[in-house]
């Protein structure tokens, strides 16, 4: 996509400059054009600016061009008429890259009273019908047709132009009048219903670089956040900033910088570790030099009135041309809250000011209504009743009059009517159910701490009230509904990725703990089985408190784990809740000095312990994990003191759970058959080398593939007898385990024969028929196999016999390099070998290289290195010791080729000392 944008002006030509590239020009087509660039566009109108766009024939595109056009309006302040200008551009820019298949030139104009948008495809002969009514068109179910009945219902003006090599349609839209010098306004309203702030509200004013770091810092952020102006300019905000990560939320703290508007809610790490939550407000704009910037405004969260003020109707002295307000909005006033938890709460509180009560409840039904979900309620322990459930049929006298009105002028004589008011002190109560259609969707109830308080009459006015507010309940309801599910999938779809990019048992562990808080619980521990005759083990326990893990940990490890359960579903553990509570309850026991210790030493653990039973004395669920048809563990999810879980967020933890489960089950059977895999590979490999008087030796062996310890490539130096030393290296054909398989029989087989006194080719004539008995499963083999004797002027005797292996290469110490043996015929391919040895005498200070076709086979393109290029570095090792040369050789080897290596490479250096 190409863009520009050029302020001010009216442009030559309203078409992007770099739609096309320059071709010639005939009579017809520059008369044509200029038709194009007069328009009937009235003369009055000046172009203040100009976007252009280019994009390509990809669905894609779509997508991007509707971005374009909101990020343009928004910097031109065109907020009213963007949704419009999207719709339609999206329906446009459809129609030029998927329908006509070419590239799609958007050309966004600005004029003094509203905004021009044109599209233009580069396939002209695709005409538009234009002859007959908007009904001819096509449905509006119809791909085709579509974008013009848009045009012609929302646009003010639109269009149609043809050239010879592009078709134009355009459309118009007008900004609506505002009075002078308002942009949006309220009504006045009485002190009561104006929003609570403290007496001092501080508006931190953060300005952010280009590059996202902080260039300016008020007094009101120093007080916020405890940081001075000096400590936080030049950092990024993102350093500070505690983005929310909720399922189904992409826009992160970066996009929201640039974007030319923003509003939301996000955390500010303050100087003390603590999160401040706040309510942001963000724009965009340029310096004098045309650099941009972002200026941050940030209040406290519940302050969030401060920066952003609801939408409020005119408010009249009654109802307008003899009509009756609205039942709704009388009971529960206008503007109605636009989230679903907004408007229950002030359902309650509209209802138990309406009857004078101390307390009002309101509870949604579930979908079977069978259960009744507490959603809000004032004048009551709220946080200990929020998402609880209570049944909605519990037996005569209990709840089931949840179905109907009804008046409990004692409860004290009707212990448990309702169970939700259990130990609050409450005495009278009425409660009233909220319909939609027949169906039961909630109940709501007020309640007084005197009885008798409510007699029929009430229970009918909340019974009005209750039938007005029902649908608009349901409604926000589903809403909400939807949205959690448009956010669990989104959730599940990401953990499944995650969980399914890693077969490392502890980092499967650590991800299902992270995705687990604080999305779903605010603290969890995961518990994991190895076998049916295990007791399950705390594996790892996470708090969206990092201070507070290990405090949890403790007390998890000292009460007995959940059983290990296989129905599927959360069930509650009160066993960390009561264990939370008794620690408390001993530790403020010693404080006090009830106990008779001596109180100062359990000073240092008391804040601890509590802060440990304040975060686990909720509600604690377990959900097993289930694998295979075996319960490998499972997945507690706790709450903090007296809170509940959602049954939505239940049903969310347990698809977790599943996918969970069967991530750490693949991990543990991976890392099984990787143990099994590591330790049969290490069975193939020599023991350690022996030391040899008088001599140096040094290996490097580098086997290819992710996991391979070994290859096709081998080594081996062993004693054979009085004195003697046999040495081999080897490659087989092929990489992987097939060919480790054959380097287990050549290697075990040299040691055997040679430590029978046969003679080098002898044993490499006896390996040859072991190698051709394996039938199909042989592969054939280049072998460089010698025995090194040791003299007492200190030189060193090699017999050497090299089949069909790369010689091995011998350094003097004048700094020549030769070869020390001849190339003879390679181990499993022919049944007659006529092989033969060849003696050397290494001086003290040579060296003896040996390496497998994998460092001379080392490519970068069409180079290799050969071997004459190890040759050439063989050169630069003089002086140097066995483990040295190895090494040097084996980082030429790496630097040569960018690429990892695809061979298994072996390096055998044997200098005499």
């Amino acid at each position: 996509m190409t863009t520009g944008l050029i302020p001010g002006g009216q442009p030559p030509d309203p078409r992007p400059t770099n739609a096309l590239p320059p071709r010639p020009r005939r009579e017809q087509d520059s008369r044509e054009e200029a038709q194009h660039v007069i328009d009937d566009r009235p003369r009055s109108s000046v172009i203040t600016a100009r976007a252009a766009a280019t994009f390509e024939p990809v669905g894609r595109s779509v997508a991007t061009a509707r971005a374009f056009v909101r990020d343009t309006l928004q910097g031109w302040g065109f907020a009213d008429i963007i949704d419009d200008a999207v719709v339609l551009t999206s329906e446009l820019v459809t129609n030029a890259v998927v329908h006509a298949g070419t590239h799609a030139d958007l050309l966004c104009l600005r004029h003094e009273d509203g905004v021009r948008i044109e599209v233009a495809d580069r396939y002209p002969e695709r005409e538009i019908p234009l002859q007959g009514s908007l009904a001819t068109m096509g449905s509006p179910d119809r791909e085709g047709g579509r974008g013009l009945q848009l045009c012609a219902a929302i646009a003010g003006r639109w269009g149609v132009d043809y050239t010879p090599t592009h078709k134009t349609v355009w459309f118009q839209l007008d900004l609506p009048d505002r009075p002078v010098g308002t942009r949006t306004a309220g009504p006045a309203l009485p002190a009561e219903l104006l929003p609570l702030a403290d007496s001092r509200v501080r508006v931190a004013v953060v300005q952010i670089d280009r590059t996202g770091a902080i260039s300016a810092w008020n007094e009101d952020a120093e007080e916020l956040f405890g940081y001075p102006a000096e400590q936080v300019v030049g950092k990024p905000l993102t350093d500070l900033a505690a983005w929310p990560h909720t399922p189904g939320t992409s826009t992160g703290i970066v996009e929201a910088l640039q974007l030319s508007r923003w509003e939301g809610s996000y955390g500010i790490r303050g100087a003390n570790g603590r999160v401040t939550p706040v309510y942001a407000s963000h724009l965009r704009v340029r310096d004098t030099e045309g650099d941009p910037s972002t200026v941050c405004l940030l209040v406290r969260n519940h302050e969030r009135a401060v920066l952003q003020s609801p939408t409020r109707v005119p408010v009249t002295d009654g109802p307008a041309d003899g009509q009756s307000a609205d039942p709704f909005e009388v009971f529960i006033g206008s503007p109605a809250p636009d989230d679903l938890d907004g408007l229950l709460q002030r359902t309650v509180e509209r209802a138990r000011d309406m009857l004078d009560g101390d307390s009002a409840f309101l509870l949604l039904a579930t979908d079977d209504e069978t259960e009744l979900e507490v959603r809000a309620s004032t004048g009551l322990p709220s946080a200990r009743q929020r998402f609880a459930r209570v049944p909605v049929e519990a037996g005569p006298g209990r709840y089931s009059s949840a179905r109907m009105p009804a008046v409990h002028e004692d409860l004290h004589a009707v212990p448990g009517a309702v169970p939700l008011l259990n130990g609050t002190g409450m005495r009278s109560v009425v409660t009233v159910p909220l319909k939609v259609e027949g169906r039961l969707t909630g109940s709501l109830g007020v309640a007084a701490e005197g009885p008798g308080r409510y007699s029929n009459e009430e229970a009918l006015r909340l019974q009005f009230a209750a039938d007005r507010i029902a649908l608009a309940v349901e409604s926000a309801r589903l809403g909400e509904l939807e949205r959690l599910r448009r956010g669990s999938l989104s959730f599940l779809v990401e953990a499944s990725d995650l969980l399914a990019g890693t077969l490392d048992r502890d980092q499967t562990l650590a991800l299902m703990a992270q995705m687990t808080v604080p999305t779903l619980a605010t603290w969890c521990a995961v518990y994991t089985i190895a076998d049916q005759a295990s007791d399950p083990y705390l594996s790892y326990v996470l708090h969206e408190d990092e201070e507070l893990i290990d405090g949890i940990k403790s007390l998890l490890s000292k009460i007995a784990p959940p059983d290990p359960v296989p129905t599927p579903g959360a069930r509650v553990w009160s066993a960390p809740g009561e264990a939370a509570h008794d620690a408390a309850l001993r530790s403020s026991m010693r404080t006090l000095g009830l106990t008779g210790g001596p109180t100062h030493q359990m000073s240092s653990g008391i804040g601890p312990t509590l802060a440990t039973a304040s975060a686990v004395g909720g509600e604690t669920v377990v959900l097993p994990l289930v694998a295979r048809n075996r319960v490998i563990g499972m997945l507690t999810l706790g709450k903090p003191t007296d809170e509940h879980f959602r049954q939505e967020i239940l049903e969310l933890a347990e698809d977790l759970s599943r996918r969970a489960a069967l991530a750490l089950d693949n991990a543990r059977l991976y890392s099984e058959r990787t143990a099994i895999s590591q330790s049969l590979q290490r069975s193939l490999l020599p023991p350690e080398l022996p030391d040899i008087d008088g001599v140096e030796v040094e290996v490097i062996y580098r086997a290819a593939g992710e996991g391979n310890e070994v290859g096709g490539d081998f080594y081996d130096l062993f004693p054979i007898s009085d004195g003697a030393y046999g040495f081999a290296i080897g490659d087989v054909c092929g990489t992987g385990p097939h060919a480790a398989a054959v380097t287990g029989l050549a290697r075990h087989a040299l040691r055997l024969l040679a430590r029978e006194g046969l003679s080098g080719p002898a044993v490499l004539e006896r390996l040859n028929s072991a190698i051709l008995d394996e039938g199909a499963r042989s592969r054939f083999l280049t072998l460089l196999y010698g025995e090194m004797r040791p003299q007492p002027d200190g030189s060193a005797e090699l017999k050497v016999v090299c089949a069909g292996h790369p010689l091995p290469l011998r350094l003097r110490q004048d700094g020549t390099v030769e070869p020390a043996a001849e190339p003879q015929p390679l181990l499993g391919v022919m049944d007659d070998l006529e092989l033969y040895e060849q003696t050397v005498v290494l001086d003290p200070g040579d060296v003896l290289l040996c390496v497998t076709d994998g460092v001379t086979e080392r490519r970068e393109g069409t180079r290799m290195l050969g071997d004459d290029g190890l040759a050439d570095v063989l050169t630069t090792c003089t002086g140097l010791t066995a483990g040295a040369v190895a090494a040097r050789i084996m980082r030429a080897v790496e630097r040569f080729a960018s690429d990892a290596p695809s061979d298994d490479m072996a390096i055998l250096a044997m200098r005499v000392a």
